[in-house]
């Protein structure tokens, strides 16, 4: 790493003309989050300075007290912080998502750089479109940073859960969809291409779910799944976290679809590994175009990469010309891989 602006620590990113570091993995004085997945966001912070969304989301997924001080970030508002000037900018991720800003002066020349957290340049109805924000350096994920990941447009895939759904109207599909960012997302646009009956909701889900909703997310009507109710949702499209398809929750149901909402279903050999009957390549990560893209976009000369296929897309990089390297930074992964809260998941 070459900027006098940031180091990276055994905690993750630090700003010590700002005094912060940006998604620790560890608790330290003062964080800057930019989102509410819980590689990202996490308990034990002193201070937590992030959107008012995530603010919200971390109290729900964290508890109440998972920082001593909270102060809410506008997109767009400037903030000094130290010798620096930072600043919220939608990622597309989730809502409440952010890229950072930090502006400060290096040698009496001003310098940008932009922390992109995970983001999308796909649609999303549940939460702001990525903005791109020119910088001189930018530092991103890599989640799927290989040519081979290319997206479908999300509406196609909901599409063919319909076409499924309407084969099948005997048999209950069960969505696998993690519960922050992308059982929402998946409602959402479910409710765009024209589905109206209600859609069932795991317990795991429901809370969220909520959430979105009181910040203006409209999901026509949801139901929450009762034990007593599973026999009986044959026809249905339930909504429940990856974990719960193999579970034994799931055997109640009649005859059920098991479908898997991920970037990763574009790797079939995954879906088999999970049985999964009706993969939906939907993902909010950017794909390999979105990601070069991207970067070109920012107007950036060098390029940092966090963690995913790091190697790849700093190669990318390099034959355009711009200096570009791997963090290889421990603690943070893609949220499909993983889980929290048990049968959770994240998204």
């Amino acid at each position: 790493m070459s900027s006098p602006l940031l180091a990276l620590t055994p905690e993750g990113l630090f700003c010590p003309a700002g005094g912060f570091h940006i998604d620790p993995v560890r608790p330290v004085a003062r964080a800057l989050i930019t989102h509410g997945h819980s590689d990202h966001a996490r308990p034990g912070h002193h201070a937590v300075l992030a959107t008012d969304e995530t603010l919200g989301i971390m109290a729900i997924r964290c508890g109440e007290t998972f920082a001593r001080e909270k102060q809410a970030a506008s997109y767009g508002e400037a903030i000094q912080l130290g010798d620096v000037r930072v600043s919220f900018h939608p990622a597309g991720h989730v809502l409440g998502s952010a890229q950072i800003l930090i502006q400060g002066k290096h040698h009496g020349r001003q310098t940008r750089i932009v922390i992109s957290g995970d983001y999308k340049r796909q649609r999303d109805p549940t939460c702001l479109p990525f903005e791109v924000v020119r910088c001189d350096i930018f530092i991103t994920e890599a989640t799927f940073g290989l040519p081979v990941f290319r997206h479908p447009d999300t509406r196609h895939e909901m599409e063919r859960l319909l076409a499924s759904h309407k084969l099948f109207p005997e048999r209950t599909h069960l969505v696998g969809a993690y519960s922050l960012g992308k059982a929402q997302r998946v409602a959402a646009i479910l409710r765009e291409t024209g589905y109206d009956r209600p859609i069932y909701l795991h317990g795991a889900v429901d809370r969220l779910m909520e959430f979105y909703r009181t910040r203006g997310i409209d999901f026509g009507e949801l139901r929450k799944v009762s034990a007593s109710d599973r026999s009986k949702l044959a026809g249905e499209i339930v909504l429940c976290p990856p974990s719960a398809i193999s579970d034994l929750w799931s055997r109640k149901f009649p005859e059920p679809v098991a479908a898997f909402a991920s970037g990763w279903m574009r790797i079939r050999a995954r879906a088999r590994q999970r049985g999964v009957e009706l993969p939906l390549v939907i993902s909010d990560h950017a794909d390999w175009d979105d990601l070069t893209a991207t970067i070109i976009e920012t107007g950036c000369s060098e390029v940092w990469v966090t963690h995913g296929e790091a190697d790849a897309l700093v190669h990318w990089a390099q034959t355009r010309q711009l200096r570009a390297q791997p963090l290889h930074m421990l603690g943070y992964g893609d949220e499909e891989e993983t889980t929290e809260d048990g049968a959770e998941a994240m998204s």
